[in-house]
């Protein structure tokens, strides 16, 4: 899996798109939940920006240790921990886990894996109470 900078907008976006391929597919739902929230824009990206990041996490999964991709559960503890080490900054860890939220409930189910995914992120980070207190005007930048 190919590192990125701490904090750099690509691997906060990196998070978002693990979400969104954790369930094993990317639905449109998801995608226009992407567009509707700016994403990009609040990750410091450019649309394309974005979809490279995404581009560039399915080929790491499919070249990494497990190329049978069947969601979240297919990536190793050790893995994910330290996607989410990426990303130290406070604000930034919020805004990443309220747009991961928004893609997990895009299409009104938050499947197994995107719940994988939110609770790692949740306990990794210590963000226990503010799962619940996230205010929804973070979506609007």
């Amino acid at each position: 899996m190919r590192r990125y900078e701490l904090n750099s907008p690509q691997a906060a976006a990196r998070i978002v798109a693990l979400t969104m391929l954790a369930d094993g597919a990317i639905g449109q739902r998801e995608l226009d939940v992407l567009q509707r929230f700016r994403a990009a824009a609040q990750l410091g990206l450019h649309d394309a920006d974005l979809r490279a990041v995404l581009i560039a996490l399915c080929e790491d999964l499919l070249v990494g240790a497990n190329p049978s991709w069947a969601g979240a559960h297919s990536i190793d503890a050790l893995s994910i921990a330290r996607l989410l080490d990426e990303v130290d900054d406070a604000d930034l860890r919020e805004r990443v886990l309220a747009l991961s939220l928004a893609v997990a409930e895009a299409d009104e189910t938050v499947s197994d894996g995107e719940a994988f995914v939110l609770t790692r992120a949740v306990e990794q980070w210590g963000l226990q109470a503010r799962m619940f207190q996230l205010p929804s005007d973070r979506l609007a930048a």
